[in-house]
């Protein structure tokens, strides 16, 4: 694999989907996840966050589709996997070995391993070169983890849940060597997490599932650009759903709130456009579950329910 060479999409997937028997943990799934970014992946307990992960790493073969990672298919594995990096939920490491056997280990079976950085990186979280990973915290061995797939020098770096054990400090400061590295090194990065205050302060691109099917999948800025938060009356509620394509709606007596998806500029007598946080965007989507999402979306917008389902 030539790693000098030119492609957009860093990750590529196209009607990626995985069974396990009559069961999709996911299906359908289309994204094109551009080089250099920083990516959240959100979604529900059991929308397909893993699986798309470790279909991505190689640790799962699609049951239907394609997904290729830097412009190589998955089944070419063996010529992936020294340019991509994955740090899994669980934090798979060799509990008997010390922190520096871990380090000696990366370094003899990764031909591109940076020991400088992954010295300097245990140096400043005082991890113990001496102490065994079993004995570590949960925290701790999510640090040797992430930090054994950063000196990896990969282009794509997949995370999995990687700050769910680690403290306030220590994973501020590793998103600052996430931000930084992947500035310098041109890396993309792939980050599932249930906390999306974590993304936010890292994340310029964001992927959302939902009953294993991806919803959205944009850069923040243009979700924050293309969605508008309205509040109006119930009863021009109909003006603005015909007009508009409606995410979520509610209604309270006779005010309604909307959010809505357009690229166009909303323009109504009668509804005030509010401020809008990413959170409320995410949640949007995620309450909307599979039975009701086709129904919701061809009740109110068929162009809307064309345009996510195609």
């Amino acid at each position: 694999m030539d790693r000098g060479k030119v492609v957009s999409n860093a990750l590529h997937a196209q009607q990626l989907g995985k069974r396990y028997g009559a069961h999709w943990a996911l299906r359908n799934c289309n994204i094109q996840l551009p080089r250099g970014c920083i990516a959240g992946l959100v979604g529900n307990n059991g929308a397909g966050k893993t699986t798309l992960l470790h279909l991505a790493a190689g640790l799962l073969r699609p049951s239907t589709g394609s997904i290729e990672m830097l412009g190589t298919p998955s089944h070419n594995m063996a010529m992936l996997l020294p340019h991509i990096g994955f740090v899994a939920q669980e934090c798979s490491l060799y509990r008997q070995f010390t922190v520096s056997e871990t380090l000696i280990a990366g370094r003899k079976l990764n031909p591109a391993w940076d020991e400088s950085l992954a010295r300097s990186l245990v140096d400043r979280f005082k991890l113990p070169l001496k102490q065994t990973i079993g004995k570590l915290s949960g925290g701790q061995q999510a640090l040797v983890a992430i930090i054994m797939a950063l000196a990896k020098d990969p282009e794509l770096l997949l995370l999995d849940e990687p700050f769910s054990n680690i403290d306030p400090l220590a994973k501020h400061e590793i998103g600052k060597v996430i931000m930084e590295l992947a500035f310098e090194r041109s890396l993309t990065i792939l980050i599932s997490s249930h906390v999306l205050a974590d993304l936010e302060a890292l994340c310029d691109y964001l992927i959302i599932l939902a009953a294993s099917q991806v919803r959205l999948a944009d850069s923040i800025e243009h979700i924050m650009e293309q969605h508008k938060l309205l509040i109006g009356p119930s009863e021009s509620f109909d003006a603005i759903a015909t007009a508009y394509p409606v995410i979520q709606a509610s209604h309270t007596g006779r005010q309604s709130t909307v959010l809505l998806r357009t690229d166009e500029a909303v323009s109504h007598p009668a509804w005030e456009q509010q401020d809008l946080a990413l959170e409320t965007v995410v949640l949007a989507y995620l309450a909307t579950q599979e039975s009701s999402w086709e129904a919701h979306a061809s009740s109110i917008l068929p162009s809307f329910q064309k345009e996510v389902f195609s």
